[in-house]
C-alpha cells in the first residue's frame, strides 16, 4: 500500500473529551439512582415510622422544645461565641506582637486548644477548675461554665482567623494611618481591625454554626431540667418514651438554625468574592 493510499484512508475518531464527561456523568447519575432505589425498596419504612415519626410524642415536646431547649442552646452558643471572640482577638494580637513571649504563649495556646477535643475542655472546666480552686464558683453557674468552655475552644480557631484577616489588610492602610499621626494601637483599633472583620465575617459566622452544635456537650457538665439544651432534652424524652421521635425533633430544631446560618455564610462568601473581582 502506497503512502497516498494510507493518507486517503479515513481515520478512526475516538470519543471527544466532552462525550467522555457526559458518559462519566451519566454513570454517576445511574449509580446514585440505583442506590436511592435500593434504599427505598429494602428499608423497613414501617419500623422507621414507628420509631422516629410518632406525631403524638412530637406534639408533647412543644412548646418546651422551643421555649426551653432551643432557647438554652442559643444562649449557650452566643455566650461562648462572645467569650471566644474577645479572647481570640487578644490571642491574635499577641501572635502579631513584636514581643517574643507573647507570640510564644499565643502559639502554645492555639496548638493546645485546637488539638484537644472539645469534650475534654468541658470536663476540665466542670471538674478540674473546682478541684483546683475549691470554694470558687464560676459566675452564671452552668451558663458561665458553658461560656468559658466554648469560648476556650473557639478562641483558638478565631485567633487564627482574625490574625489572617489582619494580615490581609493592605500595609498601605497602616502607613496611611501612621502618616496621619495615629499611634500603632489606635491605627489597629480604628483602621485595621474594622477592615479585617469585613474579610473574616464569613468564617466567623461558620464558627458560630460549629459552636451551636458543640453546645450539645453541656450535658457532661451536669445540668438541671431547666438548663437542658436540645440534645439533652431529646435524649431524656427518648428514654422516657422508649422512642426516638424526640431525637429526630431535636435534630430538626438544630437544622432550623444551622441551615439559615449556612446560607448566610455562603451569601457573604459570594459577596466577598465579587468584591475581590
Amino acid at each position: 500500500m502506497s503512502d497516498t493510499d494510507v493518507r486517503l484512508q479515513p481515520r478512526k475518531k475516538g470519543l471527544t473529551r466532552r462525550q467522555k464527561r457526559g458518559i462519566s456523568r451519566g454513570v454517576q447519575y445511574a449509580v446514585f439512582a440505583a442506590a436511592v432505589i435500593a434504599f427505598a425498596v429494602t428499608a423497613d419504612w414501617g419500623r422507621l415510622r414507628n420509631q422516629f415519626a410518632q406525631a403524638d410524642i412530637a406534639r408533647q415536646m412543644f412548646p418546651d422544645v422551643i421555649t426551653l431547649a432551643l432557647k438554652n442552646t442559643v444562649l449557650y452558643t452566643l455566650s461562648g461565641f462572645v467569650v471566644g471572640l474577645v479572647l481570640g482577638m487578644v490571642i491574635a494580637l499577641m501572635r502579631l506582637s513584636s514581643v517574643g513571649p507573647y507570640r510564644w504563649l499565643a502559639g502554645v495556646y492555639i496548638e493546645i486548644f485546637r488539638g484537644l477535643p472539645a469534650l475534654l475542655i468541658f470536663i476540665f472546666v466542670g471538674v478540674a477548675v473546682p478541684l483546683a480552686f475549691p470554694g470558687t464558683e464560676i459566675p452564671g453557674g452552668t451558663y458561665g461554665k458553658v461560656a468559658i468552655a466554648l469560648g476556650l475552644v473557639s478562641a483558638a480557631y478565631m485567633a487564627e482567623t482574625i490574625r489572617a484577616g489582619i494580615q490581609a489588610v493592605p500595609k498601605g492602610q497602616t502607613e496611611a494611618a501612621r502618616s496621619l499621626g495615629f499611634s500603632p494601637a489606635r491605627a489597629m483599633v480604628s483602621i485595621i481591625v474594622p477592615q479585617a472583620f469585613r474579610i473574616i465575617l464569613p468564617p466567623l459566622t461558620n464558627e458560630l454554626v460549629l459552636l451551636f452544635k458543640d453546645s450539645s456537650l453541656v450535658l457532661f457538665l451536669g445540668v438541671t431540667l431547666e438548663e437542658r439544651e436540645l440534645s439533652k432534652f431529646g435524649r431524656d424524652l427518648a428514654s422516657t418514651t422508649a422512642n426516638s421521635t424526640p431525637i429526630l425533633v431535636a435534630g430538626l430544631c438544630y437544622l432550623l438554625v444551622t441551615i439559615p446560618l449556612s446560607f448566610v455564610v455562603r451569601r457573604m462568601e459570594a459577596k466577598a468574592r465579587e468584591a475581590i473581582r
